[in-house]
C-alpha cells in the first residue's frame, strides 16, 4: 500500500440477510455451503446439485467483489496527497454496493499531536449529513399518517401562527407584514421556508426552547418563493418529530432508525470510549500545516446530554455506520428484510421536490426532503448519475447514493475552514477515483 496507509479493506460486506452487526462475505457462505454440501450429499442428490450451483454463483461473487476491493486501491492512493500537503490530518474513505461494502481505507492520522493513525472506525462530527436523517424521521411520521408534508407548522407548532415577513429592510428602518400563507413542512424539507436563525436563548437550550425563538422571528422572504439553507428550518422539523410522537427527538432517531440499521456509533453523545476514536478537527495555522480547534457548537464536554441534539447538524458517526443509512435509502426503505420506509417515502426524500428553485452550494443541485439531488452532473458531480442524493458536512465530510450505478460514496474528514466542501478538490478526486476504479 502506498505510504502512510492504514487501510481495513472489506472485500464484500453487510448484506440484507444478516443479523445486526454481522458481516457478509462470499467466502463464509460459500464455506456454509460447502458443508451444507456435504450433509445432504447422500440424502438428497437434488438439493446438493443445488447448492453446488449456489456455491459456484457465490464464488463468482467473490472474485468480482476481491476484484473491485483491488481496482479500489487506488482510491487512497489518490487521497495521500491532500495528507502530505497537509490539507487534511487524514481520512476514512468508504466505497459500497446496496449490498455489500467494497472497501474501507484509513489514512494520515487522528491526532497530530500524538501522532495517532487513523482507524477506520474513527468516529467524524458528521453535522448537516444529520440532515437527511432527521428528513426520514419525518417522513416515517407522514407513512403513519400522522402528518403530511403539506401541513402548516402552525397545525402541529402554535407558536408559528401569525408570523410576520420582513417587506423591506435598510440602515434607517425595517417593515414588516403579514407572511401571506403559513409556511410548511415541505418549506422546512427543502429550505424554503424563509426561517431566520437565532442564537440559542441560554445555555443548555432545549429544542423545543430553540424553536419557540426562531417562530418569533420575522420570515427573510415568502415561503416558497426562494431556496436558502436553513439550520432554523431542519431544528424545527426535529421539534415536529417530537411533539407528534411524543418523545425526544434523540430518542425517536435511535428507535426507529439508529438501532434497527445498527448503527450503534452514531449519536448526539458519544460515549468516554467512543470519544477515544474521535478524529481530531483542524483548520489551516498561519505559517502553513494545521492548528487543532474544537467542535464550533460543542459547549463543555461531549458526553453532556444537556446539551440538545441539534436535528440539522449535531450528530457523530462512521464512515460504516453512514453507509448502513445509504444502503437502506438504495434498498427502497428496507433494512434486512424490516421495511423502515414506504417506497413512496424514499422517492419524495430522493428526488426533486425543489422544482424550478436554484438550489444548492454546486450547479446542477436540486433539493430532495433532506437531501440534495444531482439534477445535472456537472464540475463535481460529473462522475454521479442524474438523481444521485446525498448531503456534505460542515467539517468537509461527504455521503452519496447513486441509485444508477448502484454505488455509495463516503468520505470522512475533520476540516474547518475548508471553501465550499461540496465542490473540494477532496472530494473529486476521491469521487473520480473511487468510480473510474468501479468501471474500468
Amino acid at each position: 500500500m502506498a505510504r502512510g496507509h492504514g487501510a481495513t479493506v472489506v472485500a464484500a460486506g453487510r448484506m440484507c440477510g444478516t443479523g445486526p452487526g454481522e458481516d457478509w462475505t462470499p467466502s463464509a457462505a460459500l464455506d456454509s455451503l460447502f458443508s451444507m454440501q456435504t450433509r445432504f450429499r447422500f440424502r438428497s442428490p437434488i438439493l446438493a446439485i443445488l447448492l453446488a450451483s449456489v456455491g459456484v454463483l457465490l464464488a463468482s461473487m467473490r472474485a468480482v467483489a476481491a476484484d473491485a476491493a483491488t481496482a479500489l486501491e487506488t482510491v487512497p492512493r489518490a487521497l495521500q496527497q491532500f495528507v502530505d500537503d497537509r490539507t487534511i490530518a487524514g481520512a476514512v474513505t468508504l466505497v459500497a454496493r446496496q449490498d455489500r461494502v467494497l472497501r474501507v481505507d484509513a489514512i494520515g492520522q487522528a491526532d497530530l499531536a500524538t501522532g495517532a493513525p487513523m482507524r477506520p472506525d474513527a468516529l467524524f462530527w458528521i453535522a448537516s449529513m444529520t440532515k437527511p436523517m432527521a428528513a426520514v424521521a419525518v417522513l416515517m411520521l407522514q407513512d403513519e399518517g400522522k402528518l403530511n408534508v403539506a401541513d402548516p407548522v402552525e397545525k402541529h407548532l402554535p407558536e408559528f401562527k401569525g408570523q410576520w415577513l420582513v417587506s423591506e429592510r435598510s440602515n434607517e428602518r425595517l417593515v414588516l407584514v403579514r407572511s401571506p400563507r403559513p409556511i410548511t413542512i415541505r418549506e422546512l424539507l427543502t429550505h424554503s421556508s424563509g426561517l431566520t436563525d437565532v442564537p440559542a436563548p441560554r445555555p443548555h437550550s432545549t429544542l423545543a426552547e430553540q424553536v419557540v425563538a426562531y417562530s418569533q422571528q420575522p420570515l427573510r422572504f415568502p415561503p416558497g418563493s426562494k431556496w436558502e439553507y436553513s439550520n432554523p428550518g431542519i431544528n424545527t422539523l426535529g421539534r415536529i418529530v417530537e411533539v407528534i410522537a411524543g418523545e425526544p427527538f434523540a430518542e425517536f432517531l435511535e428507535r426507529r432508525l439508529l438501532r434497527p440499521l445498527g448503527m450503534s456509533d452514531t449519536t448526539f453523545w458519544p460515549t468516554e470510549a467512543q470519544a477515544r476514536r474521535l478524529a481530531k478537527s483542524y483548520q489551516p495555522k498561519a505559517g502553513g500545516g494545521l492548528e487543532e480547534i474544537g467542535i464550533s457548537f460543542i459547549q463543555g464536554e461531549l458526553a453532556d446530554r444537556k446539551r440538545a441534539p441539534r436535528p440539522a447538524g449535531g450528530l457523530f458517526s462512521t464512515a460504516a455506520d453512514v453507509a448502513r443509512f445509504y444502503q437502506m435509502m438504495l434498498q427502497d426503505g428496507v433494512w434486512q428484510g424490516q421495511r423502515l420506509l414506504t417506497s413512496e417515502a424514499v422517492r419524495q426524500l430522493t428526488h426533486t421536490q425543489s422544482g424550478e428553485l436554484r438550489t444548492g452550494f454546486t450547479d446542477g443541485m436540486s433539493w430532495g426532503f433532506g437531501f440534495q439531488v444531482v439534477k445535472e452532473p456537472q464540475g463535481v458531480t460529473a462522475m454521479l448519475a442524474p438523481g444521485t442524493f446525498g448531503h456534505g458536512g460542515a467539517y468537509g465530510t461527504q455521503s452519496w447514493a447513486d441509485p444508477k450505478q448502484d454505488l455509495i460514496l463516503v468520505l470522512m474528514i475533520q476540516r474547518a475552514r475548508l471553501p465550499n466542501s461540496d465542490a473540494s478538490d477532496l472530494r473529486r478526486v476521491f469521487q473520480d477515483a473511487a468510480v473510474n476504479a468501479i468501471r474500468n
